[in-house]
């Protein structure tokens, strides 16, 4: 055991001598994330940040039970455990009035399920399920379809592989 040391001892010491001889480009091109151009080595300032949409409509949601988007800016409204600027529109008391969505009457249960007179306290922070939406095209392609076009698509491919007395042809 006593000669292995000392050559285990020198080889720890010798690799990074070695290494250090090998000459890599510190400017060589190379894959950096989602931002174009540059290198790893080279700091780029990051792309300005999109504006948020204020379109103030109601969109579509990709899937049950997706919490509903926020269509306007929020810049500037104060979220934390003193106020909430969001219940100053979409409260119970104050939605009728500046015609705004009132917020999910589960906002207003607790874990139980229990009614509640104000906002729930895990439902009180908006914006730890509701985002704001940018108006910039996608990183990525997306072929997402929501059930209800996938059930319309598979209608239509059943009518038109049924015979003309109703019977299926037995294709799908």
């Amino acid at each position: 055991m006593k000669p292995i040391l000392p050559v285990l001892l020198l080889l720890l010491f010798a690799l990074p001598a070695l290494a250090d001889d090998v000459n890599y480009p510190l400017d060589a091109p190379a894959p950096d994330g989602r931002r174009p151009g540059g290198t790893i080595a080279e700091d780029r300032p990051a792309p300005p940040l999109a504006a948020d949409e204020n379109k103030d409509i109601r969109r579509e949601r990709a899937y049950p039970e997706q919490p509903p988007t926020i269509p306007h800016t929020i810049a500037g409204y104060r979220i934390d455990t003193n106020s909430n600027k969001c219940l100053s529109c979409h409260s119970r008391a104050n939605s009728a009035r500046v015609q705004a969505p009132m917020i999910s009457i589960t906002h207003y249960m607790d874990r139980d399920g229990q009614a509640l007179a104000a906002v729930a306290p895990r439902r009180y922070f908006c914006v730890q399920c509701h985002v704001p939406q940018k108006d910039v095209q996608p990183l990525v392609g997306n072929t997402f379809e929501d059930i209800d076009k996938i059930l319309q698509r598979d209608a239509a491919a059943g009518k038109s592989a049924s015979n003309d007395d109703g019977t299926s042809t037995g294709n799908p």
